[in-house]
């Protein structure tokens, strides 16, 4: 809901391609979440909000259920905003009875829940990104929103030896289930820069024709640059002789020293 909050009622809905999801939809599928998995299951006398709601926003969980297509996000005026936000309210007031006297075995899906949640708001932010990037006004979210750190600028490389690694995830704490199977990789010996590389190494890369030289690609990467026409990263724009780049604080001159993003 913080999140959401500079943005104004149309901007809920937009959703300019699949893979973007309506903020609307994050804030409903967030909160879908706890009254699917744990409200439901959990709350006794608990009353849905909305019967037709665990239809329209459940995403991949199809052991609950069928689902709207995700490129069909987009498309539902309806529920409004402002329902949402009172589905929001209502499943907190519910939640909040709930973890009074929470059942032992409900505390590992609090935690996968809180996680999930923590991904939808990294998804929004990308999410909104895309709907102000894709816009001609290229709309300011936050005048002051730091989106991108300047780089180390530390161009020497680090030597990580041949042998076997340990890779997964090995802790008590959170993890989800891709980070699993902790398992042995063996690596060659190999060097890795430990600065990132930044827009000015990129710009020096698209002046030697990196857009437009097949030998820096491989046959599916230059089947997608001269399918889609790609130029320049995404979010940047020639005006003037000079590179632009939309980010959420608006459009700004693209910032040498930055780490590169947005490139494929």
């Amino acid at each position: 809901v913080e999140i959401c909050k500079p943005l104004e009622p149309e901007d809920y809905v937009v959703q300019p391609i699949e893979d973007v999801s309506p903020p609307k939809w994050h804030l409903a599928h967030t909160t879908w979440f706890w009254e699917e998995f744990a409200l439901a299951k959990y709350l006794d006398g608990y009353k849905r909000f909305h019967p037709r709601y665990s239809f329209l926003f459940n995403s991949y969980y199809n052991a609950v259920g069928d689902r709207v297509l995700r490129l069909h996000r987009g498309n539902m005026s309806r529920p409004t905003v402002h329902e949402i936000l009172e589905y929001r309210h209502y499943v907190d007031r519910h939640m909040m009875v709930l973890m009074q006297n929470l059942p032992e075995g409900l505390v590992p899906l609090m935690e996968l829940g809180i996680n999930h949640e923590q991904q939808h708001q990294e998804l929004l932010f990308t999410d909104i990104k895309y709907i102000f990037g894709h816009n001609p006004l290229f709309p300011v979210y936050q005048q002051n929103f730091l989106e991108t750190p300047a780089s180390e600028l530390d161009y020497s490389y680090q030597e990580i030896p041949s042998g076997t690694y340990m890779i997964g995830f090995d802790d008590n704490g959170f993890s989800f289930d891709n980070e699993l199977g902790r398992h042995n990789v063996f690596l060659p010996t190999f060097s890795i820069r430990k600065g990132l590389v930044t827009n000015h190494e990129f710009l020096a890369f698209m002046d030697d024709g990196g857009y437009s030289n097949p030998q820096y690609w491989h046959s599916d990467g230059w089947g997608w640059v001269t399918e889609n026409k790609i130029d320049s990263p995404l979010y940047w724009h020639p005006q003037d002789g000079e590179w632009y780049r939309y980010a959420l604080s608006g459009l700004q001159k693209v910032n040498p020293d930055e780490p590169v993003t947005h490139i494929s």
